[in-house]
């Protein structure tokens, strides 16, 4: 399983702690991954996803998965987050043609 986080496309960086006596050695700088459960409103399901605590409150801060996953660039998105983007924006379109005769 790949350190990167599925919605945002968060990866491992490498870099150089720095001593104070200026000595560099080199490490990796590791993305806070965590396993959560969001739920799709357009699905009326869960979704589990392994993504950085950052990409979380991103989630939250854009209205929720379905508005993430719909901003979101395809480029961002995992294989599985982008096959949930398909189906979320299936349902949408879906749903549009009913709501404008009703």
């Amino acid at each position: 399983m790949s350190r990167r986080c599925e919605l945002t496309g968060k990866a491992v960086q490498s870099g150089n702690l720095v001593s104070h006596s200026n000595h560099k050695t080199r490490t990796r700088f590791l993305p806070n991954l965590v396993n959560v459960s969001l739920i799709s409103d357009s699905l009326q399901r869960s979704v589990r996803l392994r993504i950085a605590a950052a990409a979380l409150r991103s989630v939250e801060h854009r209205g929720g998965l379905d508005a993430f996953l719909l901003k979101a660039r395809d480029a961002e998105l995992s294989v599985d987050a982008l096959k949930l983007k398909r189906e979320i924006a299936k349902k949408a379109a879906a749903a549009a043609p009913q709501a404008a005769s009703a």
